[in-house]
């Protein structure tokens, strides 16, 4: 019988494991709560014999609701974070990263085959619900982003581990301009497996619940050929003008190039946190050894990002009083020194790090 803790629902149906968000109203965003019901979930499925896949997605629509659901899961409770500096330090900002990094690493190392449906609006925590999982199916209601840059934040939740094995330049395209992909560019990009129509998604889950062996034969005879990818269309100039790993390289060639789309993505990157923006080349232009190190540098950079103004005034600016106008500090991108970086970069003390939820040792899925 399915299990309600909050704002998710943990299912069980014979062999196949089923977590549903159901935060319509924020779409889904991700709190502490929702984070610790998932991990209550994966860590019992994980020591449970006979449980051979997990299913994630979205509640479906409440009866009487306006509108449809619209959201997979918009991203984490920034403005919740933003409060705890406020309130305390940080305090609770960080126990949020630290168990929601514990969430995503245990579903990197689920044993079990793992399939994320991604029927909506993927941001942020969102994404990284969705990556850790073998299977990853976009439909046409599919937006996926990662707009960090725009709060003062950075691409976190595994970014720099999943977009530098993106194709090309892609990733750094993606966190730099914020821009917003939809279903078939998910599908080209590598950040879905399988295309289905919205309408096959439930046959496509209640096939898995039958055979849960048999999840990529499923999805594969339900996926469909998607319309061309608009993305695909600007790859090259992707891969030529976003080449570098320095931000200002990367702002002289969009400016030089002349094009109506390159000045397009000029004005997005431009409109950026700087700070964001070279954390962001930093931290996908290095290489971790496992997923692990992954969360643990990118938690050591939250726990610094989340105390600096510019995340507070992107907040303020995105969220609270909706003006976007963000006041960056420093505002332009010679103004962030290599010594600010190595600052947030650099190890925590001890006591202070991330650590792996002990479940994860238990059966992890190899690679």
């Amino acid at each position: 019988m399915p299990a309600a803790s909050g704002e998710v629902i943990a299912a069980r149906t014979g062999a196949v494991g089923h977590l549903s968000l159901d935060r319509p109203r924020a779409l889904n965003a991700l709190t502490t709560k929702m984070c610790e019901a998932i991990i209550a979930a994966l860590v019992q499925w994980r020591g449970a014999h006979g449980v051979e896949a997990v299913i994630i997605d979205h509640a479906p629509t409440r009866p009487g609701a306006e509108r449809p659901a619209r959201g997979f899961c918009a991203g984490g409770d920034v403005a919740m974070v933003r409060a705890s500096v406020q309130a305390d330090g940080g305090a609770a900002g960080r126990a949020f990263f630290h168990t929601e990094y514990r969430m995503n690493h245990l579903l990197f190392t689920a044993p079990q085959i793992t399939v994320a449906f991604m029927d909506g609006v993927t941001m942020g925590g969102g994404v990284g619900l969705a990556l850790p999982c073998r299977y990853r199916v976009a439909t046409e209601n599919t937006v996926l982003a990662m707009p960090e840059g725009a709060i003062g934040l950075f691409p976190d939740v595994g970014a720099g581990w999943y977009l530098p094995r993106l194709p090309g330049r892609i990733g750094q395209f993606l966190v730099l301009t914020g821009a917003r992909l939809d279903g078939a560019e998910c599908l080209w990009a590598g950040f879905a497996t399988h295309y289905l129509p919205a309408d096959r998604i439930e046959e496509a889950k209640a096939a898995i619940a039958r055979e849960p062996r048999a999840v990529e034969a499923v999805l594969d005879a339900l996926a469909v050929e998607p319309s061309p990818a608009r993305l695909a269309g600007n790859a090259e100039a992707i891969d030529r003008l976003f080449v570098s790993d320095r931000l200002e390289d990367i702002l002289a060639a969009l400016r030089s190039d002349g094009g109506a789309w390159a000045a397009s993505e000029l004005a997005a990157v431009t409109a950026k946190c700087p700070t964001t923006a070279k954390v962001t080349l930093r931290l996908l232009a290095q290489r971790r050894p496992d997923f692990a190190a992954e969360m643990a540098l990118e938690y050591a950079i939250a726990c610094r990002m989340i105390l600096r103004h510019d995340f507070l005034d992107g907040v303020r600016a995105v969220l609270i009083d909706k003006d976007h106008a963000p006041r960056w500090d420093p505002a332009t991108p010679e103004g962030v020194t290599e010594a600010m970086l190595d600052a947030i970069f650099a190890p925590l003390p001890e006591a202070e790090r991330w650590t792996p939820h002990p479940a994860a040792a238990v059966a992890a899925r190899p690679g």
